[in-house]
């Protein structure tokens, strides 16, 4: 969960999502970094905590090691954004 004294934290929400491995539903809230599937396992990461992007604090909030892996998720979005614009020019 995101550190307790983060600013930009607003109101909590929940979003249903698909498993990538198994197509079981899972939740996942707003302030949530990753959440696991209670069906096979997988961790799914947060793509919409986007704040790790630009916030000064994002290592110390969200830990060194998950730190990272949100800045790879965020890196491989930004990726697929950058080819869908052009496939769509």
């Amino acid at each position: 969960m995101i550190f307790e004294g983060c600013q930009g934290k607003k109101d909590i929400t929940i979003e249903e999502r698909i498993c990538p491995q198994c197509g079981h539903e899972i939740e996942i809230f707003s302030v949530d970094t990753e959440v696991v599937c209670e069906h096979c396992g997988f961790v799914a990461y947060n793509e919409s905590l986007n704040c790790v992007r630009w916030c000064q604090y994002a290592k110390k909030c969200v830990g060194e090691t998950m730190y990272e892996q949100l800045m790879k998720v965020a890196n491989s979005q930004k990726e697929r954004e950058k080819m869908s614009r052009g496939a769509g020019a």
